[in-house]
């Protein structure tokens, strides 16, 4: 997730971006939140370093109260420069619906599960990737791939 804030300070603006990358067990905790159900996920970008506790980012997901969608809060502490930027979105039922759709999506390919098989891609069905009806496509597992981490 990519925020991008404004922040007016001495009648000039200011323009923050900051980052939050889910990992594949924190977007399946997404996918399944019930219409009221909230989760939120902690990160120190720094984590194992002598940086750790420096900056702290949070994301929550909560659901409105009137059941019509949840709000995204961001929030970024960094104690070096004495920041705490916060940013909270609300996000309607039918959007969430979208994200919900695209993180199932994304989820494979997170895991790398999309290298074990020779399904087309999105972008492959669009362009009319082996679309021939007597053809159809077969699933076939790949070779496996030792960089992968699954392999390991």
């Amino acid at each position: 997730m990519i925020s991008m804030s404004n922040f007016e300070h001495d009648s000039s603006m200011i323009l923050c971006k900051h980052v939050f990358a889910l990992s594949p067990t924190e977007v399946g905790s997404v996918i399944s939140l019930g219409p009221n159900d909230s989760c939120e996920f902690f990160h120190d970008p720094s984590m194992k370093t002598s940086l750790a506790g420096q900056v702290r980012k949070s994301l929550s997901v909560a659901p409105i109260a009137d059941g019509g969608g949840y709000f995204f809060t961001l929030t970024v502490v960094n104690t070096n420069l004495k920041t705490n930027d916060r940013l909270s979105i609300p996000i309607t039922s039918a959007e969430f619906a979208v994200i919900r759709t695209a993180f199932s999506f994304i989820l494979p390919h997170i895991m790398g599960w999309n290298r074990y098989s020779s399904q087309p891609t999105g972008s492959q069905l669009l362009s009319g990737y082996n679309s021939q009806p007597s053809s159809g496509y077969t699933s076939q597992l790949r070779p496996l791939n030792s960089d992968s981490e699954w392999d390991k």
